[in-house]
């Protein structure tokens, strides 16, 4: 690997994280991700690069930061995410950001305003150092990615098409070659209300939801097992919400089932739900009192499109650049590769755009969203210099 350390200190890339750890971007906020956004801008413009934003909603932008080739090498492509969960009940002060035992704490300090701060400063490292590449860096700053990933849907729907790509949630010292599609699904149960005392004349959807579950737990669930990638685990679901009736000595005559599903390669959106709209139209056929109606949740997509799986491309150039600069910081051949992981963009840029991407950034996984949230120091030290390496190897270094 290049030894860029002298290009950029510990102090520097702490202080960029906090900056950005410092601007509240979630979902409660007015604007969102409006200031964060305008904070990249700023920077970048700063530095000398070429910089813009790219409108999304109101006052929400998208920021492309480009580091220019001079041409003839693959084009790669930094996608980090700009918004964060709520702070919800944290235990640290959420944008506060604070040290303590080699750890930064705060909101979105490990999903993933470390990993941009890294991708940011890597750019500027490779400026510092004087790299002259082949191919084009372009990092793109997104909105949205922990709802309705609108940010990387506009960058999908503008077309443009990269070598490879670098999703920069965080990873450990490891990285994912793929993540499984998402889809939240809610099915209501339509009922017949009536008094406790003449519960005979009255139709459950209580029990209606019951029924359902049992008939999933018998056909769908064991074909589920069997339908697994080797880069992003099985297919799997899991209920997170259930509720309906209105009081104890009443009928319930509406029940409301969410449900999580994750889908490999071979399933789509629509494959998902129509195997839940069998089960109800079984169950419909065998008594015509059952009555469920079948919806996609708002926040299970993406504004448009589905929250598609991250299509693994072990052979694929990015990766194996990424393979190479662990393997050589690690010291070690087998390289750890998470096999299991939530949705990222770059479902996204895989499925849509045939971007072949790694999922590769500082922090460990465990640690996004929880109240003390945080990322190792050391982590976003060494992966300044992860990116500018697997940039240098993967856009190919011009001649002096």
């Amino acid at each position: 690997m290049i030894d860029f350390s002298h290009c950029y200190t510990v102090d520097e890339i702490v202080e960029l994280t906090k900056a950005l750890v410092r601007i509240p971007s979630h979902c409660e906020v007015p604007d969102r991700e409006a200031e964060v956004g305008d904070f990249i801008y700023e920077w970048a413009a700063a530095h000398g690069f070429d910089v813009k934003k790219v409108p999304v909603e109101g006052r929400r932008n998208n920021v492309y930061i480009s580091f220019p080739g001079e041409g003839g090498g693959p084009d790669l492509l930094f996608n980090g995410h700009i918004d964060t969960v709520p702070p919800f009940n944290m235990t640290v002060p959420p944008f506060d950001p604070q040290v303590r035992d080699g750890l930064l704490y705060g909101r979105g300090a490990n999903d993933m305003k470390g990993g941009v701060a890294c991708m940011m400063m890597a750019l500027l490292v490779l400026k510092r150092a004087g790299i002259r590449l082949k191919g084009d860096i372009l990092f793109t700053a997104v909105c949205g990615e922990e709802e309705e990933s609108d940010g990387t849907e506009i960058f999908v729907l503008e077309g443009k098409r990269y070598d490879g790509a670098i999703v920069g949630e965080p990873s450990g010292y490891g990285f994912s070659l793929g993540n499984r599609g998402l889809e939240w699904i809610e099915i209501r149960f339509q009922g017949k209300t009536m008094h406790g005392g003449q519960a005979q004349l009255g139709v459950n959807a209580i029990a209606m939801a019951s029924r359902f579950i049992e008939r999933v737990a018998r056909d769908l669930e064991p074909r589920l097992k069997e339908r697994t990638d080797p880069y992003m685990g099985p297919a799997i679901m899991n209920y997170g919400r259930i509720f309906g009736g209105d009081q104890v000595s009443t009928v319930a005559g509406e029940c409301t089932l969410q449900l999580d599903r994750r889908y490999v390669p071979g399933e789509t959106s629509e494959s998902v739900v129509r195997e839940y709209q069998d089960i109800i139209d079984q169950l419909h056929a065998e008594d015509p009192n059952f009555v469920a109606t079948i919806s996609l949740m708002p926040n299970g997509q993406m504004k448009t499109l589905a929250h598609a799986p991250a299509i693994a491309d072990p052979d694929a150039k990015i990766n194996k650049c990424i393979t190479k600069v662990l393997q050589e910081f690690l010291g070690e051949e087998e390289v750890p590769i998470n096999r299991s992981r939530g949705w990222t963009d770059a479902g996204a840029l895989s499925t849509y755009l045939h971007i072949p991407t790694g999922i590769f950034g500082p922090g460990i996984l465990a640690n996004s969203h929880t109240k003390d949230e945080n990322v190792p120091v050391e982590m976003l030290y060494n992966f300044v210099s992860f990116y500018a390496n697997v940039a240098c190897e993967f856009c190919e270094q011009s001649e002096a």
